[in-house]
């Protein structure tokens, strides 16, 4: 994952910097946070790929892993210790019936649509879905595929000043295996890594330091700086032949551009925001993440990340275990579903409002379920055997069951649909050809999807 050096010093990805007094006049350029947005440009029009497709997407990823039977697929007539706590209630989808902690959801359900016969056969370790669900594949060989959003920024390019792919608040962090977790851009190299936001937009006076020259340096001295780093350029071309060299140059147009663009530094002021409407999606940090998303997609950003929770270990998330330091499913009805259901309410309704849900396909995905039956703490252990994601806007028709769960929804009994036809329906929203193939390791032509994985067109 590339972020800016906090002290403005820049770095390729291998670590080396331009030279001492460029120092400050490459700051964010420096901007290795940022991909090479110019040159996924230049690949996007010389590949045919016109840029007249208005699409985004919003991924969020509910890190720990919900409940199936919990949330989106209750068992009302299930065993006690199979059904849970909780009751299912009625929705504005005649097919769809779901958690009562979920009121918000409720009310909104036509306008998305739920895949309740997920599954994969990893392991039942945090890291390895999160690696399928992010990038279609689980990383083998010493390969590591690319995150969907780095995906589409690779072929799509940018739209506006903006980066292509932003993640926020931060990058996946300690969730046990010590494996990646599928949110850089893999084999297609840092320099179409995602722009990190590396900050929480629901504390006060938030600010997006990447987006801003150090304080020392107004806009004016910046600007001085570029002209000062042109006329060394050509003293240095020798330098200038390296790959080392392309990549630091590309990424400094592209900061000193995102800095002076008017663009980017609307896109994310909330301040912009009326109060009813930050509080409207919550004031905590993942509905202002949301919110942010939904400025950054209107702003012209292709794909967003959006990690309800960083890790499951500093802070109560889906990963209900039951025992401390974990929550109990109880715990998840006090403290996690009502900040999501209100974000999400808030998010798919200000998106309809808005003209945007059409073009914004907003996918929820986890990295598995729960195990069927509720531990002796009171809580669920990890389950990949199935559990549910959903999806609404970018062309899904909303209101819809896709799959069955079996009785006790501990396996898939009707629509399998594994992590790859995920991340594949992610690209046939986002318009993208499943017989594309990326530039792989070494070279190689690599697959879009491996051959016969097809996305759940019954969603569409």
């Amino acid at each position: 994952m590339l972020r800016l050096a906090g002290n403005g010093t820049a770095h390729t990805c291998d670590g080396m910097t331009r030279r001492g007094f460029l120092e400050v006049g490459s700051l964010s350029a420096a901007g290795l946070t940022l991909p090479a947005l110019l040159a996924a440009e230049a690949r996007a029009d010389q590949s045919g790929q016109k840029k007249q497709d208005n699409r985004a997407a919003i991924m969020i990823f509910n890190l720990g892993a919900p409940s199936q039977l919990d949330t989106f697929d209750l068992k009302p007539d299930a065993a006690s210790e199979i059904r849970g706590p909780f009751q299912p209630i009625a929705t504005t989808s005649p097919e769809i019936a779901i958690s009562e902690i979920f009121p918000k959801h409720a009310q909104i359900a036509d306008k998305f649509s739920l895949v309740r016969s997920c599954y994969h056969t990893a392991a039942a370790v945090h890291d390895t879905g999160h690696q399928m669900m992010q990038t279609g594949r689980l990383f083998t060989g010493g390969i590591n595929t690319p995150h969907a959003g780095c995906v589409v920024s690779y072929l799509k390019g940018r739209k506006t000043d903006l980066p292509p792919h932003v993640i926020m608040p931060e990058p996946m962090g300690n969730t046990g295996g010590g494996l990646s977790h599928g949110q850089d851009a893999g084999f297609l190299g840092k320099a179409n890594d995602p722009y990190v936001l590396m900050a929480d937009p629901s504390q006060e006076n938030f600010k997006v330091p990447d987006l801003l020259p150090p304080p020392e340096l107004g806009e004016a001295r910046l600007d001085r700086r570029q002209k000062l780093r042109n006329i060394v350029d050509k003293k240095l071309t020798s330098f200038e032949q390296s790959e080392n060299a392309k990549l630091l140059n590309s990424s400094f147009q592209t900061a000193f551009q995102l800095i002076s663009s008017p663009t980017a530094k609307q896109a994310f002021d909330l301040s912009q925001e009326p109060t009813a409407v930050r509080e409207r999606y919550g004031m905590n940090r993942f509905g202002q993440c949301l919110l942010l998303s939904r400025r950054l997609v209107e702003a012209g950003v292709r794909f967003v990340t959006v990690n309800t929770f960083l890790t499951v270990f500093d802070e109560i998330t889906w990963d209900i275990h039951g025992s401390k330091p974990f929550t109990s499913i109880e715990g998840m009805k006090d403290i996690v579903a009502p900040m999501y259901d209100q974000g999400y309410a808030a998010l798919i309704s200000d998106l309809a409002e808005r003209g945007m849900l059409d073009d914004t396909l907003v996918c929820n995905l986890a990295e598995f379920g729960r195990t069927p039956r509720v531990n002796p703490t009171g809580g669920r252990d990890h389950w990949p055997q199935c559990w549910t994601v959903y999806f609404a806007g970018g062309g899904v028709q909303g209101g819809r069951v896709i799959g069955r769960s079996d009785p006790i929804g501990g396996y898939p009994a009707e629509r399998p649909v594994n992590p790859a036809e995920v991340v594949a329906t992610i690209y046939h929203s986002m318009g993208l050809e499943m017989e594309t193939n990326l530039p792989g390791p070494a070279g190689r032509p690599f697959p879009l999807v491996d051959s016969g994985t097809k996305p759940i067109l019954e969603l569409f």
